[in-house]
């Protein structure tokens, strides 16, 4: 009886949690477009200050990535949940990794930084003297970003392998709201740019400070709250040196095409954000040349941003969460061998996952007309080209976060070496396509930038599908093509439903109730929203689409509204998450916005707390609950291929005994000893 109760108290509280994890993840990503919202307000959405702005800024995000975050996932975070299960909590091995973490982070800023006017001349093209001046300066501000972006990641894991989760949940809401202040004091002192335009001629320290500065004063206050829940685990972490044994470079070894698909990614991308900046100096040219028609319809890197935030929405929160549920059931599926278990989990990803991701497409395809007004900065032409942007991009979001579900079935399979390979075609597919875009008339340049990444969303799953029938045989395609057409067919019927009341509300003519201010646009959307939704709820009912049931179940229980319901001839969820690799996307796939997401950061299931009754031989017996990552021992589950033998676990250490044993750390039980 006490045993139940007590099981009933652990689901209570995960189910709370799990409540805390999401609002912090809403309110943050809601706080996050108030940012985007503001930032319009202020340098205007088509300007060349927030161009070059949105381009500096997302320069530490991009290069962090580029040079160390396959390394911060596929390779420190495997070794702090291990050496967590240390006796002394892991203080000494965590503090050694800080110190040496600290010490590179504090290289490559410093490095990165002072090379900021050759940073600038690589990412970007056509800059006039002028524009490059404030390119650099904004690189200034934003580029020491980096060492906290790599703090937080580190800071967070080790929370993570302590079980507290919440804290780095709701720490990038502070980053937000340090950002906002900042931006709603640069409009109360400087005003609006719809009606005080800031060009380079009137731009000043004072307005870099409370754009770039406060952005970095965010990301650095988004680092620092989580040194007090660290504080607080009372771990004694302080400076170690001495970092014989640690066995870095062997798990490097072992993430290898890890590490090679994150930087092929963001190589690839920051090429395609290049050649973005080439609009946003035209503009520039044709204002000094008193051409300022010819100059407002130019798009530039901003509205790709903005859009790209904007489509990214349903991916993120639905995808990303029901990945997560499936991810553990893929991983056991694989470890059995069980080719009709996992076809079978990814089948049910898919079709789930498109109930959402279906209507998000078509939700922003129909409302890209307000939203677009909504994030212009009081522009309606710059809501124009915001909402061209976002009508080319919103109908591949359900590619999106198929090609994303099906990258977890190679993750599962500890197959670190096929998701290069589909990042090396989307790379190539990229990168040839923008070079050849920027030959385009520059007025189509963002548009077209649009269009390659909407092929490449499509060509992702058409790639990811060619090498999941060598794995898997067949996809389950005739059940999975099924859903979508109905679910295709509600989608429609909703797409109508939001057409006719967009009609009524005129926002299908210039002078209309939408496109008269920002305000007007919020409530279109408000309205029109829920009148979709409604529609597509009732169509699912209508055209029998099971999948929207199982779709709720665990965005429930996330919830906190009780703990989701089985899945029908699932197996059941064991009470300790199953082993699974690090599995983090650091790459173009799935994100093609530069903003930073500390989500990345914080994923991973929660480790199953070991029993102290437990001997420590219990580890080793058949029945002993199993860790997310294995023992040392263990050897890989993956399935050798045609191309590819077996494939091993990354994150393994060098040292191969009992957690807190290494002989090269001077620790107080190895003196005893």
């Amino acid at each position: 009886m006490s045993e139940a109760k007590t099981t009933q108290s652990v689901q209570s509280g995960e189910a709370r949690s799990s409540a805390i994890m999401a609002a912090g993840t809403l309110v943050s990503r809601f706080l996050g477009f108030a940012k985007t919202w503001m930032l319009g307000a202020a340098l205007g959405l088509g300007s060349t200050i927030n161009d070059t702005f949105i381009n500096a800024n997302n320069l530490p995000n991009l290069i962090f990535l580029l040079v160390a975050g396959g390394v911060f996932n596929a390779v420190l975070v495997p070794q702090i949940i291990k050496a967590s299960k240390a006796p002394d909590r892991g203080a000494d091995y965590i503090s050694r990794l800080l110190t040496l973490a600290v010490l590179v982070l504090l290289a490559l800023t410093a490095l990165v930084t002072l090379a900021a006017p050759l940073v600038i001349d690589l990412t970007t093209q056509g800059y006039s003297e002028q524009q490059k001046a404030l390119a650099v300066t904004f690189a200034f501000w934003c580029l020491p970003q980096i060492f906290f972006y790599g703090l937080y990641a580190l800071l967070t894991q080790v929370l993570n392998a302590h079980g507290a989760f919440g804290p780095a949940m709701w720490a990038p809401i502070l980053n937000n709201l340090v950002a906002i202040a900042g931006l709603g004091m640069f409009i109360w002192i400087l005003g609006e740019n719809v009606y005080n335009p800031h060009t380079l001629d009137n731009w000043g320290p004072t307005q870099t400070l409370l754009i770039a500065g406060f952005s970095t004063f965010g990301v650095v206050a988004q680092t620092a709250i989580l040194l007090i829940p660290v504080f607080r685990l009372r771990l004694g972490l302080r400076p170690r040196f001495g970092w014989r044994g640690v066995g870095l470079g062997q798990a490097a070894k072992l993430s290898v095409w890890t590490l090679a698909t994150a930087a092929v990614g963001q190589l690839a991308f920051l090429y395609v954000m290049r050649i973005a900046t080439i609009p946003g100096a035209e503009r520039l040219r044709l204002d000094n040349a008193g051409d300022k028609a010819a100059a407002a319809v130019l798009p530039g890197n901003a509205v790709l941003e903005v859009a790209s935030q904007l489509y990214l929405l349903p991916h993120s929160i639905i995808a990303l969460s029901l990945a997560t549920v499936l991810f553990n059931r893929m991983t056991r599926a694989s470890q059995d061998g069980n080719k009709a278990e996992l076809r079978d989990a990814l089948s049910h990803g898919l079709r789930t996952m498109a109930v959402a991701t279906v209507f998000g497409a078509l939700a922003l395809f129909a409302l890209a007309g307000p939203l677009g007004m909504f994030f212009s900065g009081g522009e309606p032409q710059d809501g124009v080209m915001l909402a061209q942007t976002l009508t080319i991009l919103a109908l591949s979001t359900p590619f999106l976060s198929a090609n994303f579900m099906m990258s977890r079935v190679f993750y599962a399979n500890e197959d670190a070496r096929t998701p290069l390979y589909v990042q090396l075609w989307l790379a190539v597919i990229y990168v040839v396509g923008a070079f050849f875009i920027q030959f385009l008339p520059v007025g189509q340049i963002i548009y077209a930038i649009a269009i390659l990444y909407t092929l490449g969303n499509i060509l992702s799953v058409v790639i990811s599908v060619v090498f999941l029938r060598r794995l898997l045989g067949h996809l389950d395609g005739p059940r999975i093509a099924n859903s979508y057409i109905r679910m295709g067919y509600a989608g429609l019927g909703s797409a109508v439903a939001g057409a006719g009341a967009l009609w009524l509300l005129g926002s299908y003519r210039a002078d209309g109730f939408a496109w008269s201010s920002r305000p007007a646009a919020l409530v279109t959307v408000v309205v029109v929203g829920p009148v979709m939704l409604l529609a597509y709820l009732v169509l699912l009912r209508v055209f029998h689409v099971t999948e929207l049931r199982d779709l709720l179940r665990p965005l429930m229980g996330r919830l906190g509204r009780g703990a989701p319901a089985p899945v029908t001839g699932a197996a059941p969820e064991p009470t300790t998450p199953a082993r699974a690799t690090v599995s983090d996307d650091t790459g173009l796939i799935p994100r093609i916005s530069g903003e930073f997401d500390a989500a990345s950061f914080r994923a991973g299931p929660a480790l199953a707390p070991q029993r102290a009754a437990e001997p420590a031989a219990a580890g080793n017996s058949p029945d002993a609950p199993k860790n997310y990552l294995p023992e040392e021992d263990t050897p890989g589950t993956a399935r050798g291929g045609r191309f590819r033998p077996q494939v091993p676990l990354p994150g393994r250490r060098t040292y191969q005994g009992d957690a807190g044993q290494n002989p090269y750390f001077p620790t107080k039980r190895n003196h005893r000893k």
